[in-house]
């Protein structure tokens, strides 16, 4: 099995966590927070500070004991389980598309606010697809690119902004209006600014490709939060210590204006370009890394299991890198030109988020004391939930208090509800706890649609395969609510018999019921021998009651196996020499949702029976809801080609 490759250092992770936690808010927050608590942001940034780099430090302890790809997915798996890391995982997916749209509007906006009139307007989304685009190329080439990217938007981002700072420090001059403003808006600009700080997971996701991630990751998003800290607060400093607060109330880019003043206009454009560079450096950050989540996601089959493969020359997850490449430019072209609204949707998801991830720590101390941890919070039995609290009460306050604040939060904790539907279409296509309860529960809506989902022509078509009947024994590996049991029990006749196997109790009962009813409708027409078996092990192997088969034959029964070398080698060891197989699968249901990853390829099926013994021909056949999958052949030994 192909690995990802393990060649991120230190220096390249440092690089990532500074451009993934730095948001939009570090060049545009001192407008927000104008607006809501004038001079004071200076002081609300501060507080925000301390609380981001304590989170910092719960991320830290959190990637040190789980350092996989998964990131907060896997804090949230380790700590309440499938359900709520579903959850996590979903809402993590959301909360860096959100983001990354968010930066890439924001630097859009920036890059084309001095043309004139609206003339720029029909290529702003272009330039925003471009950059998805290449972004993601680099991410799917590798390691080796993804560095050199990440370095070199890290020293943009660290340059731009001292440059700003250091030219700043000249005019500076600290008032005792800096510290004036209104203290009832400091909530609502702590709720703002918490943006800047989005990112802390970034660098977890690339755990299972850092070297000596355990304390490599810690130490780096603990230092990039620092650096963002300190540089966030010089840019605070120097903006309100040369724009009066009204002013910055209604200027669209203070960054951008503070540039201008200090360079003059010709340098301010070349400091308006480094912004620009910075803010997609950033949102390269989570284009690199949200990946490696439904990666993580697909392998613990949370996502479709087809997203979890690594390409076998460069070592990056390409299809989930391609599914995020689609998924991201639908985003970007839904939330296009809504900066503000973006914003207010995606702080409320982000905290939702964050809340039971750094809650995890003290819970995970408490129910896992033995697990190494490296690096450990300080404090972490308690302020974490003191911080969850202040992080909530932020939230309702804030929500509150801003211009639709009520319905953007319902509109937030949609989006994540949403992820409840998905939870329940991967545990039906992969669970077999859930994918039996669902049969149980529909069993008599099977029976009723039967002619659709299972119509006459299939039927005779695998009869017509698997040929002369008369006196064998088969086995009927999944048979439903018994479609076909009554017609192979006529076709083997007295001397033959069926072993009809199926995971659903209600649907063999169903079964059972049908049968003994044909029977009782066609007296004096002699059946074979009827044998049915619950198996609710049957995802994993062929029940050990059933020692010989002449055929073996099913109907939807492989899209639910979850080992099928293991269920191939079983049904080789029953069946007799010679004995024909015949498996039809539907696939690709509604032409939108994939079947399970080793259906998707007939060369990859023809191998895998031909490893178990079979000699097998694969035909695919379309249909109006979904395709086909016909699978059929012989045992042998040797090579056998029909």
């Amino acid at each position: 099995m192909v690995e990802l490759k393990r060649g991120f250092g230190f220096w390249t992770v440092l690089c990532l966590s500074i451009g993934s936690i730095m948001g939009t808010s570090i060049f545009f927050g001192a407008g927000i927070g104008s607006r809501y608590s004038g001079n004071l942001t200076v002081i609300a940034w501060l507080f925000l500070s301390a609380i981001s780099i304590y989170i910092a430090m719960c991320f830290g302890e959190l990637s040190s004991m789980f350092p996989k790809s998964g990131g907060t997915y896997e804090f949230g798996k380790q700590t309440y389980g499938r359900f709520i890391s579903f959850i996590l995982g979903w809402t993590s997916w959301l909360v860096g598309n959100i983001s990354i749209v968010v930066l890439i509007v924001a630097s859009t906006d920036l890059l084309v606010m001095d043309l004139p009139g609206d003339s720029y307007l029909p290529i702003k989304p272009l330039i925003a697809l471009f950059i998805i685009i290449l972004f993601n190329f680099i991410a799917f080439v590798g390691i080796e690119a993804t560095s050199i990217m990440m370095i070199l938007f890290a020293a943009i981002i660290i340059g731009v902004i001292a440059a700003i700072i250091a030219k700043g420090a000249f005019v500076f001059s600290l008032s005792g209006d800096l510290f004036l403003g209104n203290p009832s808006g400091i909530f609502v600009t702590i709720f703002f600014l918490l943006e800047t700080y989005f990112g802390w997971e970034a660098a977890t996701f690339l755990a299972e490709e850092t070297k000596d991630a355990r304390k490599n990751i810690p130490k780096a998003i603990l230092i990039g939060t620092v650096v963002i800290a300190l540089l966030g607060l010089g840019m605070l400093l120097v903006t309100f210590s040369l724009i009066p607060v009204n002013e910055l109330k209604v200027i669209a880019s203070p960054t951008a204006e503070v540039a201008r003043i200090l360079f003059g206009q010709n340098g301010g454009t070349i400091a308006v370009a480094g912004i620009f560079a910075a803010l997609l450096g950033s949102a390269a950050s989570g284009i690199i890394t949200l990946p490696r989540l439904t990666l993580a996601m697909a392998r613990d089959k949370m996502q479709f299991e087809q997203l979890s493969a690594i390409h076998p020359r460069y070592k990056t997850p390409y299809k989930a890198i391609l599914f995020q490449t689609v998924a991201t430019s639908i985003l970007l072209v839904m939330g296009f030109g809504n900066y503000g609204i973006l914003l207010s949707i995606l702080v409320p998801l982000a905290i939702l988020m964050y809340i039971p991830i750094i809650m995890a720590v003290p819970i995970l101390r408490f129910q896992r004391p033995e697990i190494e941890r490296p690096f450990r919070a300080p404090f972490g039995k308690i302020l974490p939930f003191v911080l969850g609290g202040f992080l909530l009460v932020a939230m309702i306050i804030s929500v509150g208090s801003i211009e639709k604040g009520p319905a953007l939060l319902n509109l937030s904790i949609s989006l994540m509800a949403m992820g409840l539907p998905l939870f329940l279409l991967f545990e039906l296509y992969y669970d077999p706890k859930m994918i039996t309860e669902v049969n149980d529960l529909f069993s008599y809506l099977n029976l009723m649609t039967e002619n659709i989902s299972f119509p006459h022509r299939i039927r005779k078509d695998i009869m017509n395969v698997l040929g002369e009947l008369k006196g064998k024994t088969v086995l009927e590996f999944g048979c439903g609510v018994g479609t076909m049991t009554s017609m192979l029990l006529k076709e083997v006749g007295p001397k033959g018999s069926v072993y009809a196997t199926h995971f659903s109790k209600n649907d063999l009962k169903i079964a059972g019921k049908r049968i003994e009813q044909t029977r009782w409708e066609t007296e004096g027409y002699v059946f074979g021998t009827a044998r049915f078996i619950h198996d609710s092990q049957q995802f994993y192997r062929v029940h050990p009651d059933i020692i010989r088969a002449d055929v073996i034959v099913s109907v939807g029964m492989l899209g639910y196996i979850q080992d099928i070398k293991a269920i191939l080698k079983d049904m080789r060891e029953i069946l007799t020499p010679g004995g024909s197989i015949c498996f039809v699968e539907y696939s690709d249901l509604m032409h939108l949702l994939p079947s399970v990853s080793w259906l998707g390829n007939d060369r990859k099926i023809e191998e895998l029976f031909r490893e178990a013994g079979f000699s097998v021909r694969v035909t695919r056949h379309k249909g109006l809801f979904w395709n086909r999958i016909f699978i059929y052949g012989v045992k042998y030994k040797g090579i056998v080609v029909i």
